[in-house]
């Protein structure tokens, strides 16, 4: 489990060790605001797992100010998209390696409006829209998942994206529900009865994760467990492959052939185990 707040990671950990008395679930550091902690972390796991069966890349953060990660980038965009870009890339080899192999990303029905601008996908020119840049992470989300997909073709390592559905988790603690004490104290509750549970919404990447029908199943956009097309934009193979390209850039991978490899330049600036089966689920939004 790659978690940002070691301590919340830790008491996951123990919960799940209890009660499926499986000994082998393992907390491990690391923040995809951060590129050199995603190095660190893939560095970690290439070294130590002998296989990466499976990859949920499950974190994220949703509407917040207009941060900035460790490297300059969109909070935002740099944690929903190019810190799975940059650690999914640096596990590559070992999901091939383990195939076959699963990839699964989580995305929202949010990337439907989304609209990625690439003069400017870190908010620096133009006034920051926090709901937007939500939505453009998410679209890029679906868009990594379909040219991931068509990258891997052959190599029996599968990429799906989905949408979870609406779950009672800390999410949306900048979002407008959380901004007064009426909506706290009063709506709140309200809405709570009206969504998921984790462990209920954590049930579709599980799916997606075990499912025997899903051997093979690739670059496919899941809503909850029912498969559906996304929206037009995120069916643009074009500007799927200008992405990868340019989050490449900026991470500091350079692409070759169907891959991308390390280039040795300074990124840009401005559940676990079952059998001999290894799981690397990501979480820890801001």
């Amino acid at each position: 489990m790659g978690c940002r707040d070691m301590e919340k990671c830790e008491a996951a950990a123990k919960e799940i060790r209890g009660s499926t008395l499986n000994p082998h679930v393992y907390a491990c550091r690391l923040d995809l605001a951060s590129m050199k902690s995603i190095r660190e972390f893939a560095d970690r796991i290439n070294e130590k797992e002998k296989r990466v069966d499976v990859l949920i890349n499950n974190a994220g953060i949703m509407r917040c100010p207009a941060w900035k990660t460790e490297d300059g980038f969109d909070m935002q965009f740099g944690v929903n998209h190019l810190g799975h870009f940059l650690l999914t890339n640096l596990l590559l080899d070992k999901l091939k390696e383990s195939a076959p192999s699963r990839v699964i990303n989580l995305s929202s029905l949010a990337h439907i409006v989304g609209k990625l601008d690439f003069d400017d996908l870190n908010w620096e020119k133009k006034k920051f829209d926090t709901k937007q840049a939500y939505c453009q992470s998410k679209l890029a989300n679906v868009l990594f998942t379909r040219e991931l997909a068509r990258r891997l073709e052959g190599s029996g390592v599968s990429v799906n994206a989905l949408h979870p559905g609406i779950v009672a988790t800390e999410l949306g603690r900048h979002t407008g529900l959380h901004q007064s004490q009426f909506s706290s104290s009063v709506l709140s509750p309200f809405f709570t009865m009206l969504v998921k549970s984790p462990e209920m919404g954590a049930q579709p990447s599980v799916y997606l994760a075990v499912a025997e029908e899903m051997e093979g199943v690739t670059g496919r956009y899941y809503d909850v467990m029912v498969e559906k097309e996304p929206a037009p934009q995120a069916l643009d193979q074009e500007v799927a492959h200008r992405l990868w390209e340019v989050s490449s850039r900026l991470v500091g991978l350079e692409s070759q052939g169907s891959q991308s490899k390390p280039s040795g330049q300074t990124p840009h600036k401005v559940e676990q185990i079952e059998g001999h089966k290894t799981a690397v689920d990501i979480h820890g939004g801001k």
